[in-house]
């Protein structure tokens, strides 16, 4: 519906990791914009707002570590989207708590899929929200959270949730009969991803969670637009897409880039999938083998840009491997020839961006604005 994202995109996921967080009413992540509980939790959001402030009770108190793994091991069991990994390293980053790349895969990669729903199953946002939405998810997850951790009604999270119904088990599935048995985002390192890169498992074809391929490699996304549809174009469906220059400094901006299409020639085959690596991300909505975020990104001088086509590229997601069968001379020689690109703008905001945006295992977000710092109040300037 309007203002609704139908799927789990990254829109309905980082709802759900709002609430899943603490910071949001229970129940909100998931009404309809046009269903009139959505009107009715707007106003008792506000209401509470005011109270909050009355009590004092401040964000700093909600969003502890505690509140961080819940969200993990929730995003894995409503199969959310990859952005929600660097949304919630950046969000841990200015409250000051301690998160990083590998807790995503500690945490949630061994945990089940209960949501059949869109882009990794059948149904719809609408569908969810209808059969218990996210409290019905938490209260499955329960032996599993941190039970205790608060929430912005004053409440903890377990308290809000112990006894939310289930209105339909095709929607959401019991976590002793999952919809899909592993869903957790798989964090993947190796000479081609030294500080990691993730991939979402549970929405990648079985068969190329373990695949050795030829490099076909796109040097930005104007050279991927440009060339992916030529005839000419030396891949077939056992070829590894790599795209560079998509991720925080070199789009700039990291972009949704790296859900790269396959070629026609390949797609006239029926092939539905390939494996695609990039420093970029991708929608919430889409799904393949995309391995993503590869840090450090190829204009920060990561390995991945030094990868040439033809290079053999392994993707182990078993074993987290991502590993680029490159000499580690013939890398020194590369790297030695390579040059950084320049910043995208001399001056302004761009320029500002370019020199301190963090790498995506960071979360991306801004060097400078890294750390609790509270609300400071500004001197009186009359």
């Amino acid at each position: 519906s309007h203002g609704h994202c139908m799927t789990m995109g990254t829109a309905s996921t980082m709802a759900c990791m709002v609430e899943s967080l603490g910071m949001a009413l229970p129940g909100n992540a998931a009404i309809p914009a046009v269903d009139g509980r959505r009107n009715i939790l707007a106003r008792a959001s506000g209401r509470r707002i005011v109270q909050m402030v009355k009590d004092n009770l401040v964000m700093s108190q909600i969003l502890t570590r505690q509140a961080f793994e819940n969200a993990i091991k929730v995003n894995a069991a409503i199969g959310g989207s990859t952005n929600a990994v660097i949304h919630l390293l950046a969000i841990a980053g200015r409250i000051g708590v301690k998160l990083n790349l590998d807790d995503w895969d500690a945490l949630g990669h061994a945990l089940p899929c209960l949501v059949d729903l869109q882009p990794s199953g059948r149904h719809l946002m609408e569908d969810f929200y209808y059969a218990g939405g996210l409290p019905a998810v938490i209260r499955e997850l329960g032996p599993l959270l941190n039970r205790d951790a608060l929430t912005v009604n004053g409440n903890t999270l377990w308290d809000n949730c112990k006894d939310a119904p289930n209105w339909n088990r095709e929607v959401i599935h019991a976590f002793d009969e999952p919809f899909k048995p592993h869903a957790g985002i798989a964090v993947l390192r190796g000479n081609l991803s030294p500080d990691g890169a993730v991939i979402k498992p549970s929405a990648a074809t079985p068969a190329l969670l373990k695949h050795t391929g030829r490099a076909v490699v796109f040097e930005d996304s104007e050279d991927m637009h440009r060339r992916l549809d030529d005839e000419s174009l030396d891949v077939d469906e056992h070829c590894v897409l790599v795209l560079k220059n998509c991720g925080p400094r070199g789009y700039p901006g990291m972009a949704e880039a790296g859900n790269m299409p396959l070629p026609p020639k390949v797609l006239r085959k029926g092939i539905t999938d390939m494996v695609r690596i990039s420093d970029a991300r991708m929608s919430g909505t889409a799904y393949g083998t995309v391995v993503l975020h590869v840090t450090p990104e190829a204009a920060a001088g990561g390995p991945l840009a030094l990868v040439q086509n033809g290079d053999m590229v392994e993707l182990d997601v078993e074993a987290r491997k991502l590993h680029l069968h490159v000499s580690d001379e013939e890398l020194a020689r590369r790297r030695a020839a390579w040059q950084p690109p320049a910043p995208p703008m001399e001056r302004g905001w761009t320029r500002l961006y370019f020199e301190h945006v963090q790498q995506a295992n960071l979360g991306a977000d801004m060097d400078f604005l890294v750390g609790k710092s509270g609300a400071a109040v500004p001197k009186d300037n009359h």
